[in-house]
């Protein structure tokens, strides 16, 4: 982490604050741990925010353990999707008063008492959301968005295969795919998980441990999934291969089985689909106007109450590797929440 310096910020900003920060690598978490840090200070284009709420979000994880495609050198404090208030502002910042409420994020930070973020991915916080909500959604919905609109081509009518659905990437797929009217199905591997998806909405609920090939092209008229939203990876690629529709779309989001899968190149010729990498950060960075436009587009519809972040835990700031665990372990429904 950057020493910003002896200099203290103006406006009653302390010089240090709490943070949970990853000290050293580690499988298991243990190089990680709350610290006093110093306060940082917001450079060109970026603000201070005070952090009233982040999110725990796989990468988090990955990042702790060394295994992302980001890798920061410790040490370093995670935390991709903040809710917060501006506190300071950066040179060259326009458009963002101090006060304001804010959503967004950015690679690193977020598990703390302050945070800096790119003034350029803020929005304001969504009226209809609390503090925990604001900071569920972002990269959740974000990712989905990019899956399933800008990558998959979703349409309306057709159906969606959302795996690890109970999580906060895999609700927020199947929250969205029902706004773009498709018809859902959310595989699990808990029973108790599949109920409160089809609470959630989700026309039909699977439990992957039984196997999903058949249920899935009998719910589909012997069709197959016109878009499959897979996080997992592992055998559930495999299997998903096995019940795609012709022209289908099976997106890659990641792989918290802990296996990457692979296709023979086959296989998407003689079934006519394509296999999709979904980056929803690095597409933004890829192409900043398209980048511009999903946020904005995410935000539209938080703020008209069109989507349903739901947080499954919510805990203090010290209670951030206990959030972390909730999701590695895939004990959670939905997002953990952190509330420095």
């Amino acid at each position: 982490m950057a020493d910003p310096g002896p200099t203290a910020q103006s406006g009653g900003i302390p010089a240090t604050m709490q943070a949970f920060v990853c000290h050293q690598l580690s499988d298991d978490l243990s190089g990680t741990g709350m610290a006093e840090v110093p306060v940082p200070v917001p450079g060109p284009g970026e603000v201070l925010v005070r952090v009233r709420a982040a999110a725990a979000n796989f990468p988090d994880i990955l990042m702790c353990q060394g295994l992302y495609q980001f890798k920061p050198e410790p040490p370093f404090v995670p935390g991709l999707d903040v809710a917060g208030e501006v506190v300071a502002l950066g040179p060259g910042v326009a458009g963002i008063g101090l006060g304001a409420e804010v959503v967004g994020g950015a690679r690193l930070g977020g598990f703390a008492d302050y945070a800096v973020l790119p003034a350029a991915a803020l929005r304001p916080k969504p009226d209809r959301l609390d503090w925990a909500q604001a900071a569920a959604y972002p990269a959740a919905y974000l990712t989905a968005f990019v899956a399933l609109v800008r990558r998959g081509g979703l349409q309306p009518g057709e159906t969606l295969l959302v795996h690890g659905a109970a999580g906060g990437v895999g609700m927020a797929a199947v929250d969205l795919g029902l706004h773009l009217g498709a018809q859902v199905i959310a595989t699990s591997a808990s029973d108790a998980k599949l109920d409160q998806l089809v609470a959630y909405g989700a026309h039909s609920a699977l439990n992957v441990t039984q196997g999903f090939r058949e249920r899935v092209k009998a719910l589909t008229g012997g069709r197959g999934a016109d878009v499959i939203f897979d996080p997992v990876g592992g055998d559930v690629f495999d299997e998903s291969t096995r019940c795609i529709a012709f022209d289908g779309r099976l997106l890659v989001i990641g792989f918290t089985s802990g296996r990457i899968a692979t296709v023979s190149t086959n296989m998407p010729l003689i079934k006519g689909f394509s296999v999709v990498g979904v980056r929803a950060g690095e597409y933004g960075r890829q192409f900043p106007e398209r980048g511009r436009e999903n946020l904005d587009a995410i935000h539209a519809l938080a703020q008209a109450g069109a989507i349903r972040p739901h947080v499954g835990a919510r805990l203090p700031l010290a209670g951030t590797r206990s959030a972390l665990e909730l999701l590695r372990s895939r004990q959670i429904v939905g997002k953990a929440v952190v509330l420095p």
